[in-house]
């Protein structure tokens, strides 16, 4: 189970009741089909219920609401998705049609606006530098104002994967001046809960907070939170309705003791001076996302780290971005810091070059034929699915887009992507 924190362990309700009953025999003729029992138990009399939480996940949902800053959290065991899906239905539910959301967000935003019949009006913003950005609320107002005025909402990611934080400040202004809900995709922003000028919670009406990325949780867990009581009950629905009924009590524990746990000051300080003395380092807001600039020689980079037994998040061809966090060891960040010092020398940055950053407009897909061809044939077709690279799961190309060489270039070198089937792409069928 949960080996860490002792003075943590000892407030997380969750984590003393699976520890209390483990203690005794059990004899599970119960789900899990494992039948092991202890941890890993299904509801029981004295497990509690997470889809009507009265015992120790109540106080633990209470507990990591008065944490968060939210009038009301709720647990979640299927991912940041879950949380993304719940916050869409329960601003539906509260009148929203149309949802302004920038270009790079996570794919669950667009495809819960598509299940759910909303309208997402997506802001494009022209990149200029070395690592995609997210869009100035000078910059949203001047380019992006018509889409703004027939928003309902603002959905926006803060963090994004490069460690860039909105303007949260800024959008909450804007949304209480014009009667918008703002919706927050903090997926990758689960521990700045320890600096509220950066946190979701100081700001959104709901949003997510995906623990399992930043703090020391199991895969998957993550909290979706509320400001008021109206929102709360709003989401409550949109949770009863995108949640497992088969909560797994491991990762429930898991997301309370990460919430809970302290914050690595030492650790934060540290990398954040290498952060900001090192050139081929991205000055982020967060230093939980260390992107390092390679350039041509990303790839190459990644590959030697890899056989040193060093994993990053990912590699984009460009960045090759660290995932940290409170409960990253000293020794093994001073390991990566010495490697990536070694790397620097060995490569010398050299910018990657015809990279679009730009979607180009879309083109209807509705109605037409489509067909899976190889992506070295695909180049100048339409595409008829998103597909990017995993992570960031943000699209790279679009439903409807002329697929492009540079991208395609990009999703056949990825490791990991998703949209493609056997190294084949969706396309629209051209006719004969």
């Amino acid at each position: 189970m949960l080996r860490g924190d002792k003075a943590v362990l000892k407030n997380c309700k969750i984590y003393q009741m699976l520890s209390s009953h483990a203690k005794g025999k059990h004899v599970s003729f119960h789900t899990p089909g494992h039948k092991v029992g202890k941890w890993d138990i299904t509801e029981l009399f004295y497990s509690d219920n997470l889809s009507s939480p009265q015992g120790c996940i109540a106080e633990a949902e209470k507990d990591v609401a008065k944490i968060l800053g939210a009038y009301k959290s709720f647990l979640l065991t299927d991912g940041s998705t879950a949380g993304v899906l719940s916050i869409l239905y329960a601003a539906k539910s509260l009148g929203v049609k149309r949802v302004a959301v920038f270009e790079k967000s996570h794919k669950s935003v667009f495809n819960g606006c598509q299940l759910l019949g909303i309208t997402p009006l997506i802001y494009t913003e022209q990149e200029s530098g070395e690592i995609p950005s997210l869009p100035t609320m000078y910059a949203l107002k001047k380019d992006f104002s018509e889409l703004l005025e027939k928003a309902d909402a603002l959905f926006v990611t803060s963090p994004d994967y490069y460690g860039n934080v909105a303007e949260l400040s800024a959008l909450h202004s804007y949304c209480k001046e014009t009667g918008k809900l703002l919706l927050v995709d903090g997926a990758h922003g689960g521990h700045l809960h320890f600096d509220k000028t950066l946190h979701a919670g100081a700001y959104a009406d709901m949003w997510v907070d995906g623990v399992h990325k930043s703090l020391p949780a199991f895969t998957q867990g993550a909290v979706v939170s509320a400001a008021n009581e109206t929102y709360a009950e709003a989401l409550r629905e949109g949770v009863n309705l995108f949640r497992t009924t088969s909560p797994s009590y491991p990762i429930m524990a898991s997301v309370e003791y990460a919430v809970k746990y302290p914050q690595n000051t030492c650790l934060e300080e540290e990398v954040k001076g290498f952060i900001s003395s090192c050139a081929r380092i991205y000055k982020a807001k967060d230093w939980t996302k260390l992107c390092a600039l390679f350039g041509e020689n990303a790839y190459a980079a990644e590959k030697e780290l890899q056989e040193k037994g060093i994993y990053p998040e990912f590699c984009d061809g460009n960045v090759v971005m660290f995932y940290l966090s409170p409960a990253t060891k000293k020794g093994e960040w001073k390991r990566l810091k010495k490697e990536l010092e070694k790397l620097f020398i060995k490569y010398p940055y050299q910018p990657v070059e015809n990279v679009k950053s730009v979607h180009t407009p879309l083109i209807s897909t509705e109605n037409k034929q489509t067909e899976w061809v190889e992506t070295d044939h695909a180049e100048g077709k339409i595409c008829a699915c998103d597909c990017g690279l995993f992570p960031p799961c943000t699209p790279l190309i679009r439903k409807g887009e002329r697929i492009d060489k540079e991208r395609l270039s990009l999703l056949k070198n990825a490791a990991n992507v998703y949209g493609l089937v056997d190294k084949k792409i969706l396309v629209v069928k051209e006719e004969e």
